[in-house]
């Protein structure tokens, strides 16, 4: 057995995971799929145990998938319980392979920076197939134990960051929020796009970029690296705020997976920040977030897969016959003033319905706070089902902002309802079950994290509807 890897057979395994790990390619290429073989069965028992389908095949995919329980409203779905242990492991599984790439690089005598790549949508596993055949440079992996001589940083960059916790973390906070300014204007602005680059690859950079600053002139704690990722990716938003990018609620619902990739971020950048001292490489490393990022934008706007068709389906039983209810489904009078919580942060909600004919062609329209859906009915079966197309949408949610008013890209075409319908059901004692189904398409990658959101706001939208139709349907109306 070669002496390059006679340390992981010996068992020192934990080696692996410190600055000084080395690892060869085939071990590489085998603990590389392994981990992803392991990582694909957890998600696969965790979606058979939720009854939830599979369908990522991205390694740091999280499977995020949840319920929401409404009352007597009964949506379908899967529990808390498996998107928060789905969310653990996709962190857990994402450091291990921060770590195992880390040491494939130093094995191979390349730059650190090059772990960002990793994080780069279609281009990782490009990646990964490279690493798995550059063969180990001459006795980098012969005796990983060695000390790594330290040398100072090149002055070229830490001559201009202060030497102090306090001035190196505003400069580094300061510096992230121009640079993620930038990053997003041109994601989002300049090429509308919402995919991975900008909900995974931006926070993660921007941690990694501020605990980068932040560490190099002296050395730091974990614990204050990972604060300082933080309190950059929380003032990167604030900056959105304040320019007019992005509103309120949509940074409180980005910022559950902005947070744990930043502070992942910051944890890889004071991993390697040794390394980057000893390589005298730091400046190519923050050269390689400059140029990767917006690269990873422009790629993956040109071969972003189609959005799926996503289906939420939320019921209520009726003490009422179903020829009551279907006169309520068909058209029904103004709602009264919401009180879900979800409403009060400014997502559209339903005020009335109105419909112009009979019969298949008829044209529905359900008036929402921000706009109309035109719904043309294609299925008219009376007292049984009513099925429609949805041709125009409205916005889905006025944003919270400082200032009169904020159109952020998002609110146009990236959250479309396409179908829905209403099926009757007759029960026992002159009863109905009723079931709102909407057929929808969000374009927010990962979409499992942001299939979180939708689900939540349209099976509240359909319990706000169906408690409506209920309350006039036992009213005798």
């Amino acid at each position: 057995m070669s002496s390059k890897n006679r340390w992981l057979a010996s068992g020192k395994w934990h080696l692996l995971f410190t600055r000084r790990g080395r690892i060869g390619p085939l071990w590489f290429l085998a603990l590389g799929s392994g981990l992803a073989l392991i990582k694909f069965a957890i998600d696969r028992l965790i979606d058979l145990f939720a009854g939830h389908p599979w369908t990522s095949d991205d390694l740091l995919g999280a499977r995020l998938i949840g319920t929401y329980v409404l009352g007597d409203i009964h949506p379908t779905g899967n529990d808390y319980g498996s998107l928060i242990l789905s969310s653990l492991i996709a962190v857990v599984f994402a450091y291990l392979g921060v770590m195992i790439v880390l040491a494939r690089l130093r094995s191979a005598g390349l730059s650190p920076f090059w772990v960002l790549v990793f994080f780069v949508p279609v281009l990782k596993f490009i990646f990964f197939a490279v690493l798995a055949i550059v063969p180990a440079r001459d006795g980098a992996t012969a005796n990983p134990v060695k000390q790594m001589t330290s040398v100072e940083p090149s002055p070229r960059l830490v001559r201009w960051i202060p030497r102090s916790e306090f001035g190196a973390a505003i400069l580094s906070i300061f510096v992230v929020s121009l640079v993620g300014f930038l990053f997003v204007s041109l994601g989002t602005e300049v090429l509308g796009n919402y995919g991975y680059s900008l909900f995974v690859g931006i926070p993660f950079a921007l941690g990694f970029v501020s605990a980068l600053i932040y560490c190099l002139p002296e050395d730091r704690t974990q614990g204050s690296a990972m604060l300082v990722s933080t309190l950059s990716i929380a003032a990167s938003g604030g900056v959105l705020l304040l320019v007019r990018v992005e509103g309120v609620l949509c940074l409180l619902m980005a910022a559950p997976l902005a947070i744990p990739l930043s502070i992942l971020g910051g944890l890889v950048a004071h991993t390697i920040v040794a390394t980057i001292r000893a390589a005298r490489s730091h400046h190519h490393t923050l050269a390689a977030v400059l140029v990767i990022m917006p690269g990873s934008l422009v790629l993956e706007n040109q071969i972003a897969p189609p959005a799926p068709l996503l289906k939420v389906v939320t019921a209520v039983e009726i003490n009422a016959p179903p020829s009551i209810v279907w006169k309520n489904v068909v058209t029904f009078s103004e709602l009264p003033t919401p009180t879900e919580w979800v409403f009060r942060t400014g997502v559209a909600y339903p005020v009335r319905a109105t419909i112009e004919g009979q019969g298949p062609g008829a044209i529905r329209r359900c008036e929402f706070s921000t706009g109309p859906f035109v719904e043309p009915i294609t299925v008219w079966d009376e007292t049984h089902l009513l099925r429609f197309r949805v041709t125009e949408n409205p916005a889905p949610l006025q944003e919270w902002t400082p200032y009169r008013e904020i159109h952020p890209p998002h609110l146009d075409g990236y959250l479309v309802s396409r179908q829905g319908q209403f099926l009757l059901s007759e029960l026992p004692g002159g009863r109905t079950r009723l079931e709102g189904t909407t057929w929808y398409q969000h374009h927010l990658w990962p979409v499992d994290y942001w299939q979180v959101w939708s689900d939540l706001i349209i099976h509240t939208i359909h319990g706000r509807v169906l408690r409506h139709i209920q309350a006039l349907s036992e009213g005798g109306r």
